[in-house]
């Protein structure tokens, strides 16, 4: 007796992921290097409908053992070889690709996806998203260290801009210099955790950060100090 192939992909995260509302959300990645590629990846296989991938870049050697492109990929650009990978997953995706570094005049989604490698970038993309954006999250990594922080409601929008610190301030280097593809993995899932608390209406941290090395996970409170 042959046996019954169901079609429903999804039918062991159908509990845990609101569907409807995923599908509703078009979802934009900014940077698809180590954390973005991630993201996008894992947007696509828990059922985004629609994608929007914005990234200038374009695949070197390393970004095979870091960010798990192909050898064959070396010197494409890196949203449209992660958009081959999306439809291998699923054809059905809308996906959009960006080839330049994200503008203020580019329309992007609902949830923006913040993974850039620097303070001022990401300071700029705030302040060009902070009122459109329903629902933000940046990743950022460096090494075995990973932080994640959200702004989906008025505690987060408050909170993020205070994380922003100056370039002087910032350990130096790119925040990628040093990484591994399962961190990159792990702050992408991360992400993605958030994100689907958004989806489910429950309350996101704004927030988390993970030390692998050290087996920490620190999560913040969702306050901000008064101005003095």
């Amino acid at each position: 007796m042959g046996s019954t192939i169901s079609t429903n992909r999804f039918r062991r995260q159908e509990e845990l992921v609101p569907a409807e509302e995923l599908q509703r959300v078009t979802a934009t990645v900014i940077g698809v290097g180590a954390i973005g590629r991630q993201v996008a990846l894992q947007l696509a296989a828990m059922g985004a409908r629609q994608l929007q991938l914005v990234d200038f870049d374009v695949v070197d050697d390393s970004n095979v053992t870091t960010q798990g492109y192909l050898a064959h990929e070396i010197g494409d650009a890196k949203v449209a070889a992660t958009s081959r990978f999306i439809e291998l997953l699923d054809a059905s995706i809308k996906v959009e690709l960006v080839p330049d570094r994200y503008r203020p005049r580019l329309k992007t989604g609902e949830a923006v996806f913040c993974c850039v490698d620097s303070i001022e970038t990401r300071a700029a993309i705030w302040k060009s998203l902070f009122r459109t954006a329903e629902f933000w999250v940046d990743g950022r990594m460096l090494g075995e260290s990973i932080r994640v922080l959200v702004a989906a409601d008025n505690q987060g929008r408050a909170y993020y801009p205070t994380t922003l610190f100056t370039a002087s301030e910032a350990q130096a280097g790119r925040c990628t210099a040093r990484s591994t593809i399962y961190a990159a993995n792990i702050t992408a899932g991360l992400m993605l955790s958030q994100f689907v608390r958004w989806l489910r209406g429950q309350p996101t941290d704004c927030d988390l950060s993970l030390n692998l090395l050290a087996s920490e996970l620190v999560v913040q409170p969702n306050t901000v100090e008064p101005a003095i």
